[in-house]
């Protein structure tokens, strides 16, 4: 039996990325007991729609049983939101998505991982690892994630 509802958490494949801000989304199904409504990406983050719909195709999901997780930079580190039919303001992970489904009607957990104060570029930014006291948040955060994720999967 397929279950109800599908998590997919963004991020960019191999062990370069893993502890990266940009891989939050996979770090959080990582988090998650085993289970085949939780699912992470197996592209890199630009190309996240392929992925996507490729699983909406084969499992002939419901856009509204859809949920992707991923890294916000408009949302401070430690926060998130659970949202419904919100563009991607800027994500390219998303845009792929919105491109690949030809729809943004999809439920997102926008992940706060805060943006940079200094003039490092939002492309570096994103794929560098939490500093020790944003990893602490992090931690918390992630464990609020996981209590509502199962919450909604019905675990």
């Amino acid at each position: 039996m397929l279950p109800a509802k599908f998590f997919i958490g963004l991020g960019n494949p191999g062990a370069k990325y893993q502890n990266s801000r940009h891989n939050i989304g996979q770090n959080i199904i990582r988090s998650l007991p085993p289970n085949p409504g939780f699912l992470t990406t197996d592209t890199f983050m630009n190309e996240s729609g392929i992925y996507v719909q490729k699983i909406v195709n084969f499992y002939k999901i419901n856009l509204k049983s859809l949920y992707i997780i991923h890294d916000d930079l408009d949302i401070g580190v430690g926060e998130w939101r659970l949202q419904f039919d919100r563009g991607p303001a800027g994500h390219h992970g998303i845009e792929s998505i919105v491109q690949h489904l030809n729809s943004q009607a999809f439920w997102r957990i926008r992940v706060g991982i805060g943006h940079p104060d200094d003039f490092t570029p939002v492309e570096s930014y994103v794929l560098q690892p939490f500093t020790p006291t944003e990893k602490e948040l992090i931690g918390q955060t992630i464990d609020k994630i996981v209590t509502e994720v199962k919450k909604l999967s019905g675990l």
